[in-house]
């Protein structure tokens, strides 16, 4: 055993029993490296990383390997999702160096944690234009006694590089919306919906940006995405939720590992995607709305964890019927497969549903399965459900355990929105044990943690993703139910995070002033895949803001929002989040600002019908709050408005407040009405 054993990262704990002598990130690492003299050896990866796997049994187990690097370096593994100002840093000197970045990462660094040298994976024996692992870490512990000079003027020019790599661009003097929107039609894949090329990855923060206006062109894009992705190999479509990403342009061979992040931003994304689905398309609603429950399913089946929250992944790999791991064998299926499993006429259908052939999509004559056309729905959840059942009985993959606030808050969010549009009060209840479970762990001594594992917070500080995530979802959360604690709490996460994360020109660094001073201050505002720290904090200061009446939270997340403003100017694709924000600004300048919408009803039910009409109606921006007639802890926003038989809607935009609607045509108005 190494020094991982009792890590707070399942991934680190996955490196205990390796012959190399492992060290947690830490001051003690760097000191032990600087006693001896030696470089540090920095691995980078995440439990459900197939090459980390990969990578770990080709070389971390093998007791040579350990021999060389043992006595020529300080061995330090690092999990990305627990540290992941450490990846960003790294990976940035990744990318200077190699042009490229990835996992398992490979960052040989001074004494002192400086880079001079990095790459990605490296294999047991040179091949494939890669030299192989003993050869990289001979040649740099040699370089390290002979051309130390060398290593040591490398690490400082990549300091300095890597210093401007987190200034964020210079914003424009004007931005033209529509051009930027118009970018994303340019990157559109006319054929099989999405962004780019292979590999092709989900991008709910565009999506979104396309949903906020309501133009046809825009939505044509946005929903043709969503559709094929809900259609492809990258949608498990027995178990539901979505696998990391596409190896190939048409969506049908998936990297199989289940990130939580992916599906708490999806699970949003296809029910603000749903809501703007025409009455006249009822099959593609229904095929947005097969996936969103098909998201919460997994969320709750595979997912939730003992005390409330949800664990961070999946792995790709799983054992097969040989007791050898395979990435995807979980999933995968061929048509003697569906025959055993349903019987001929039911294996028939269903190879033709989900593009089941005998000479397979995937490996070994094995399909992922796909969506063909619009089946009868009663018979695909009666064939998938038979299905899933069998696919229960082989080995599952295995699931890292550790709760990640920033994944958690942003699955509360989405929660939300898709409990209050879809009328599901289980799903509330799912997104408040969550709350509670991070509440509960993750707030010590007046901060947040960023993970715990097994109801114990870990050691690791929030970042500024994980302050504004949860604080949006706490916000959230307190709108849909009427409960200001989730409010208060969310206020808290705010307060901390404006003390603690604010950079000199309105915006926010990604670590706080008071964390472990790395060799770069990282600050990052593109989406990579997930909002940056500095959007979410403008989305929660927005949200918290409007619910608790504090317009000094609206002025902060103006200033913070112009520090992306060059991003988006230069490529909105990769700041998704960042451009959804610009879009609703933008409507704002023609008097549709983001308004509050206030449901009062008489026993202050989330889901009254009038409660879920807002919700399904409300301009991406508004923020809902339902409560009884004098409800207290939301600001002025209950004073002195009661409430007709079935509820009454409140619409203030501003300092405009419209006539109090009971009616839905009458909400309509009201909800969409400029001011």
């Amino acid at each position: 055993m190494n020094r991982l054993a009792e890590a707070a990262s399942p991934y680190l704990r996955q490196h205990a029993d390796n012959p190399i002598d492992w060290w947690p990130w830490g001051p003690e690492a760097l000191a032990e490296a600087e006693r001896r003299d030696v470089p540090i050896l920095l691995s980078v990866g995440y439990s459900a990383c197939h090459w980390c796997h990969v990578m770990a049994h080709e070389s971390f187990s093998d007791p040579a390997v350990a021999e060389l690097v043992n006595p020529n370096f300080v061995a330090i593994k690092v999990d990305r999702e627990e540290r992941p100002d450490i990846d960003a840093i790294y990976m940035k000197a990744t990318q200077a160096l190699t042009g490229q970045g990835g996992w398992p990462m490979t960052v040989f660094c001074t004494p002192d944690g400086r880079p001079f040298f990095a790459g990605t994976y490296y294999p047991p024996e040179p091949g494939r234009g890669l030299p192989s692992f003993t050869q990289v870490a001979e040649v740099i512990a040699e370089a390290w006694r002979e051309r130390r000079d060398e290593a040591v003027q490398s690490a400082a020019a990549i300091r300095e590089h890597l210093a401007a790599e987190f200034v964020p661009p210079a914003a424009p003097d004007s931005i033209d919306v529509w051009g930027a929107l118009g970018s994303l039609g340019e990157d559109f894949d006319p054929i099989h919906g999405g962004f780019g090329t292979a590999p092709k990855f989900p991008q709910p923060g565009a999506i979104d940006a396309l949903l906020v206006k309501g133009e046809p062109g825009s939505l044509d894009v946005a929903q043709r995405s969503l559709e094929a992705m809900a259609r492809g190999g990258i949608v498990d479509q027995l178990g539901g939720g979505f696998h990391r990403y596409s190896v190939d342009a048409g969506w049908v061979v998936p990297h199989f590992e289940k990130m939580l992040y992916d599906n708490a931003l999806l699970l949003g994304t296809y029910t603000r995607g749903w809501r703007r689905v025409p009455d006249h398309e009822p099959l593609v609603r229904g095929l947005f709305e097969r996936t969103v429950r098909g998201i919460v399913g997994w969320l709750e089946r595979e997912m939730e964890l003992p005390g409330g929250g949800f664990a961070a992944s999946l792995d790709a790999d799983s054992l097969d019927v040989r007791g050898v791991k395979h990435e995807g064998v979980y999933y995968v299926w061929n048509p003697e497969l569906l025959a055993d499993a349903l019987g001929e006429e039911d294996a028939d259908w269903a190879a033709g549903v989900f593009h089941v052939t005998s000479t397979g999509s995937f490996e070994h004559g094995l399909s992922t399965l796909q969506l063909r056309g619009h089946p009868d729905a009663e018979r695909l959840a009666s064939v998938s459900e038979k299905l899933l059942a069998v696919r229960r009985r082989r080995w599952a993959p295995d699931r890292d355990d550790k709760l990640i606030a920033a994944w958690n808050g942003w699955t509360i969010d989405s929660l939300v929105w898709a409990a209050t549009v879809y009328d599901e009060r289980d799903w509330l209840d799912l997104a408040e044990r969550a709350a509670s479970a991070l509440w509960g762990t993750h707030w010590v001594d007046g901060r947040l943690r960023r993970t715990s594992l097994e109801g114990v917070a870990g050691d690791t500080e929030g970042l500024a993703e994980d302050y504004g995530a949860v604080a949006q979802g706490f916000a959230r959360l307190a709108g849909a139910l009427g409960e200001p604690v989730w409010l208060e709490r969310a206020v808290a996460l705010l307060d901390v995070a404006l003390a603690r994360f604010g950079a000199d020109d309105g915006g926010f660094h990604d670590t706080a002033d008071d964390a472990e001073a790395l060799y770069v201050r990282p600050r990052d505002v593109s989406d990579n895949p997930t909002p940056s720290g500095t959007s979410a904090l403008v989305a929660a200061l927005r949200l918290t803001g409007l619910l608790a009446d504090r317009p000094e939270y609206l002025a902060r997340a103006d200033a913070a929002a112009l520090t992306t403003r060059g991003l988006v100017a230069a490529a909105p694709r990769f700041a998704g989040s960042a451009l959804t924000d610009l879009v609703v600004a933008d409507e704002a300048r023609t008097g549709l600002s983001p308004a509050v919408a206030v449901v009062v009803t008489p026993d202050g039910d989330p889901l009254a019908e009038i409660a879920r009409a807002t919700w399904r109606m409300a301009p991406i921006g508004t923020a809902v709050v339902v409560g009884r007639p004098g409800s207290t802890g939301f600001a002025h926003h209950f004073d002195d408005r009661g409430t007709g038989e079935s509820g009454l809607v409140y619409v203030c935009r501003g300092t405009v407040c419209f006539a109090p609607a009971s009616e839905i045509a009458d909400l309509r108005t009201a909800l969409w009405s400029r001011a």
